[in-house]
């Protein structure tokens, strides 16, 4: 991502704060275009969500709310309510439209592990792992040029 602040103004180097502050204000005053919600330590494999995930990647934001409402899946109602936050997000903290929006990037990553005992036989043990996801959504107004 390329800035227009120049690090060399009247023949001399900016101090780095004095650059930094120039070019976060200089990314504050773009409009924004894009939103992103988060949900963090969920209680699902990230393999059983990411199927789910990929149907929707990239669909219009009306289009994936009707896939997962009518998916039999749990992955499906999780997605459904971090996708509806997102929404929200891009509503109410930047001004967009829910009917321009797509699904721009959606990833689900893997959280921490819960550790199980399982018993065996013969006084054995077997670790069960409870796996954990992380799911971001971000949306995109698709009427946005870049």
């Amino acid at each position: 991502m390329a800035s227009n602040v120049s690090r060399v103004k009247d023949g001399k180097r900016l101090k780095r704060s004095v650059y930094h502050k120039l070019r976060k204000e200089e990314e504050a005053a773009k409009p924004k275009v894009e939103a992103k919600a988060v949900a963090k330590y969920i209680r699902m494999s990230p393999s059983k969500g990411r199927s789910t995930a990929n149907a929707i990647r990239g669909k219009d934001v009306s289009e994936a709310l009707q896939i997962l409402m009518f998916s039999p899946k749990k992955a499906a109602r999780i997605i459904y309510k971090v996708l509806m936050s997102a929404i929200a997000n891009a509503e109410n903290n930047f001004g967009l439209k829910a009917e321009n929006l797509i699904v721009s990037e959606i990833m689900i990553n893997e959280g921490p592990r819960m550790k199980r005992l399982w018993a065996r036989g013969r006084g054995r043990a077997d670790i069960l792992q409870k796996r954990m996801s992380h799911i971001q959504i971000t949306v995109r107004d698709k009427n946005a040029e870049e």
